[in-house]
């Protein structure tokens, strides 16, 4: 006997599978919160900002439940003890808004309905509204406020559409008893509703913005950083790169330039070139990884501390009154540090000239205990007025640690009781660069 292939399924099955399907997500909506543990306005700026959902939903509560006691008890005549009841059970809930509004909602419609079927025992009056009171709509106006403000479009939508089928339910049972305002809350409802959630999905732009500007400005920082590594490296290059170069040439010319060296002398001069120009290749492989695409090195001769009293006239002449105090025995400085202590002096200026205009200035470079000291210190600016430049990320700053950091120093930079600002550099010197002098007075 054969069997014939089963056929699509039926057009009511696929409805009845829909329709469950929907009424799954209608419930995993209204009992799943999506901040369970998060405040209302938990993320706002200000403290008095978090705190004021508390204030206000005291105050609705506080006010509301004896609004519905009162309007139950002399408005439909309820008893005292059961309109008690129903008016806690209804204007209490009101309590969790700030923290829990979805939860708070389960408690209060099942109250809502309770209250509706109560006054249908009533007497009925034709001022009477039913069967919703005025108490009980104001309130869940509040109560969908919140929630937009917080729960997901789903969730809010389920909330309105289970909300707005009591009422119509409650009006298909009295239909003579009604007195249409379901349909006002569940229109009403929807206008609250559009509005708690377009503030909301402001509220979550706002925040992701100032995430976002958090993130680049750390990107900033970062990018800033790596260009300064990768300029001081450049820097740092031409000056190695000299002494290798130097090192190569002197060791190839050595068997030329002095006779009678011995064979095994040769060949160590020949393995000191070869190890000489090895390196070089080295260093110039690794600033061909550091320089960016495109960019070229800076060919002209790097700046060192005998050019400091160029760059302080300078800056004299741009306005800025400054003293220069340098040590006349510094000795042997090696390059990179002589770079690095003219670099800072420089961004040290700059920041007196962006942030502090016409502020006095010290500088004082010296010797003292295997270490070179640059100080730089500025007082306050010498007229009241906006800065030249106030959106400062601290990047000069970044730039000067990395410079110390690379030279095996320190550097302490602060502001000074008297509104003004102290840079102060510590780079350690070769026992050969420190002359037998003695550290200046100390600046001001």
């Amino acid at each position: 006997m054969s069997t014939s292939p089963a056929g699509p399924p039926a057009p009511a099955d696929g409805l009845l599978s829909a329709a469950r399907r929907n009424l799954r997500e209608l419930a995993h909506a209204l009992s799943h919160a999506s901040h369970p543990s998060t405040p209302l306005l938990a993320h706002a700026p200000k403290r008095w900002q978090r705190l004021l959902p508390y204030v206000v939903v005291l105050a609705l509560a506080s006010t509301f439940i004896p609004v519905t006691i009162t309007n139950l008890t002399e408005e439909y005549g309820v008893p005292g003890a059961l309109a008690g009841a129903l008016g806690v059970a209804q204007a209490a809930p009101l309590l969790m808004l700030a923290h829990r509004p979805l939860q708070a909602w389960w408690i209060i419609l099942p109250a809502d309905i309770l209250g509706a079927v109560v006054l249908l025992a009533r007497p009925a009056e034709p001022h009477h509204v039913w069967p919703w009171t005025p108490p009980v709509i104001v309130a869940y106006l509040f109560l969908l406020l919140a929630l937009g403000l917080r729960e997901t479009r789903r969730t809010v939508i389920a909330v309105w559409a289970v909300t707005g089928a009591a009422g119509a339910v409650l009006h298909l049972v009295a239909p003579d008893r009604s007195s249409g305002s379901a349909l006002l809350l569940t229109i009403l409802g929807a206008v609250v509703l559009v509005i708690g959630g377009a503030v909301r999905e402001r509220g979550v732009a706002q925040r992701r913005l100032a995430e976002q500007e958090t993130i680049s400005e750390a990107e900033r920082a970062q990018r800033t950083l790596l260009e300064e590594r990768t300029r001081i490296a450049r820097e740092l290059h031409d000056v190695v790169a000299h002494h290798m170069s130097v090192i190569t040439v002197q060791a190839d010319s050595a068997p030329y330039r002095i006779s009678g060296l011995p064979k095994a002398a040769e060949e160590e001069f020949t393995a000191i070139a070869a190890a000489a120009r090895e390196s070089l290749g080295e260093m110039r492989r690794l600033l061909s990884v550091l320089r960016s695409e495109g960019a070229e090195g800076d060919r002209a001769p790097q700046p060192g501390l005998d050019r400091l009293q160029q760059l302080v006239e300078a800056t004299v002449r741009a306005g800025l009154p400054v003293e220069l105090s340098l040590a006349r025995e510094l000795g042997e400085v090696p390059p990179a540090v002589d770079l690095s202590a003219y670099r800072i002096v420089q961004e040290a200026l700059a920041n007196v000239v962006r942030h502090a205009p016409g502020a006095r200035t010290r500088i004082l470079v010296a010797a003292a205990q295997g270490h070179l000291i640059v100080l730089v210190v500025n007082g306050p600016a010498a007229a009241p007025g906006s800065p030249l430049e106030t959106s400062g990320t601290g990047h000069g700053l970044v730039g000067m640690r990395e410079r110390v950091r690379l030279t095996g120093g320190t550097l302490d930079t602060g502001p000074l009781p008297d509104g003004g600002f102290r840079v102060a550099a510590r780079i350690p010197l070769p026992p050969a660069a420190e002359p037998s002098a003695h550290l200046p007075p100390e600046a001001p």
